[in-house]
């Protein structure tokens, strides 16, 4: 069993015993899409594809919050936005804007990336560097910004 997959089973163990029960519910959630994957792909995930589940995870649940907010439910935005604490716990630390932008930048020169016709393998590069620490979304703009610009 990979790392990242014991820390969620031995924290649901520790919210269960505390008698948490909506956390419980979300990281049986969390638990539960990893098993399916799992299943699917008839393979166990590494630490590397669950944080991309997590990832994932995450990404679906800061657009919820966006519709929820943007309508005025608070009441749904605020049971997303805890669950999305809850998620972030199991995350990496996140790299900030600069340290993700030097990043690009180096990965670019070293790559003597020109043009547009390069951000694929640029960003191939970099989604493994920075898994689970960034979002590919905000690597792909940088990347396209230093390519075009």
């Amino acid at each position: 069993m990979s790392e990242l997959k014991q820390t969620l089973s031995d924290s649901i163990k520790t919210s269960m015993k505390a008698r948490e029960i909506e956390r419980v519910k979300v990281l049986r959630n969390v638990q539960s899409v990893v098993k399916q994957i799992e299943i699917d792909r008839q393979t166990e995930l590494d630490d590397a594809q669950v944080l991309e589940v997590l990832q994932k995870q995450l990404k679906q649940r800061h657009e919820s919050l966006n519709i929820f907010t943007e309508n005025g439910r608070d009441d749904l935005a605020t049971k997303e936005q805890f669950e999305i604490d809850i998620i972030n716990e199991f995350m990496p630390k996140q790299m900030d804007d600069a340290e993700l932008a030097a990043l690009v930048n180096a990965e670019i020169a070293e790559q003597g990336a020109t043009s547009m016709r390069d951000m694929g393998s640029v960003m191939g590069v970099l989604k493994n560097k920075t898994a689970g620490r960034a979002d590919p979304a905000l690597i792909s703009k940088l990347v396209k910004d230093a390519l075009q610009g």
